[in-house]
């Protein structure tokens, strides 16, 4: 690291590839679940009416989920 971060620098840059690294896992997470739940054929250039739906629905509910589980772990706080 270079010597000239101060440590509160240093803690925000901490923090910010933290979120990142986060933000990348629910991606993948969701990618996965979903994708498996909702694409049931090859696909082809577009998602069928269906799988949109599918996939819109999944994902709502697994943001909902999560944020839900977020709220409840800082209210044990």
């Amino acid at each position: 690291m270079d010597a000239a971060l101060s440590d509160p620098q240093l803690q925000q840059l901490i923090t910010q590839e933290k979120e990142k690294a986060m933000a990348n896992e629910v991606v993948a997470k969701l990618t996965s679940s979903c994708w498996d739940k909702c694409i049931t054929s090859s696909p082809g250039s577009k998602f069928s009416s269906s799988e949109t739906s599918c996939l819109t629905n999944c994902t709502q509910r697994y943001m909902d989920l999560s944020m839900l589980i977020m709220k409840r772990f800082q209210s044990m706080h």
